[in-house]
């Protein structure tokens, strides 16, 4: 029980006060840079790279249950991840006047990552109560497909660590807050913008960060059956990652800042987690 009381304390740090930090900072700033945000991202990245390659992807190996189901269980995770981020996209970007034909096959803003833009566009539009709901809803869903898996992240080396507190469970979590302070800023923004009072907008954007806590016990327990589990947690989570890394917030991060910065940004992450990972 002591081992789930201290993840549970520590993905709520991660999760819902790091997402919380963001939507502070966004309500006192009420702007975002895109150059701080996209290096922030891709540095981010870069570390969460190197924990799931060169950490967590081993630890699944290490269980012994065979490469192939390693394979299997990061792939179920990627094409997961993408096929649901694929639903949302397809629902709300005909609504947005802006995704057209010459506007990039992914995010150009964490406003449209997260979907916060959707929310945003409604608000604008006055329209009913329902129709923001849903919009809400949609955007809750967007965040979760990002928070679960780094929740499971998390979840998963407290079982594999099997200890009070680990020291990559502890890294992840940091890394993790750290990641969710600039979506954090994307939430708050366009919310405060609408007219919503900024403590409120703050304590909405901090409880975007609780699928964090959901994913974190799916992780341990799926960790706790046994090495099949560990697996299967640790590689849903990695490629539910890479994908996110891969697939979003590396070129997100270009289109947001036009230059080599974010890869270096990128590429200095990766050699910061190889040292919280060997050093």
């Amino acid at each position: 029980m002591a081992v789930v009381g201290n993840l549970l304390l520590v993905t709520l740090i991660a999760g819902v006060v790091g997402t919380g930090v963001g939507g502070l900072v966004g309500a006192l700033l009420q702007k975002e840079s895109n150059r701080v945000v996209s290096l922030l991202l891709s540095f981010a990245a870069g570390v969460m790279l190197s924990v799931v390659c060169f950490d967590l992807v081993v630890e699944a190996i290490e269980t012994n249950t065979g490469i192939y189901m390693v394979i299997f269980a990061i792939a179920l995770g990627v094409f997961a991840t993408y096929f649901l981020n694929y639903i949302i996209d397809k629902k709300t970007n005909p609504e947005l006047a802006h995704i057209d034909a010459s506007h990039p096959e992914t995010a150009d803003d964490l406003d449209e990552l997260i979907h916060s833009d959707h929310l945003e566009h409604h608000v604008l539009k006055n329209d009913n109560k329902f129709s923001l709901f849903i919009a809400g809803i949609v955007m809750a869903c967007a965040i979760a497909l990002h928070n679960v898996p780094e929740g499971m992240t998390i979840g998963a080396s407290y079982a594999m660590e099997d200890a009070v507190f680990g020291s990559s469970s502890l890294i992840l979590a940091i890394l993790i807050g750290l990641h969710n302070i600039p979506e954090g800023m994307a939430v708050s923004v366009p919310l405060i913008s609408g007219g919503m009072k900024k403590y409120r907008a703050v304590l909405i954007t901090a409880a975007t960060g609780i699928p964090t806590i959901l994913g974190a016990l799916l992780g341990f327990w799926l960790g706790e059956i046994g090495p099949l589990g560990l697996t299967l947690s640790l590689g849903f989570a990695s490629g539910a990652m890479l994908y996110v890394v891969f697939g979003e917030i590396l070129p997100q991060s270009i289109l947001m800042y036009h230059s080599k910065a974010p890869a270096f940004s990128a590429i200095i992450g990766m050699l910061v987690g190889l040292l919280i990972i060997f050093a």
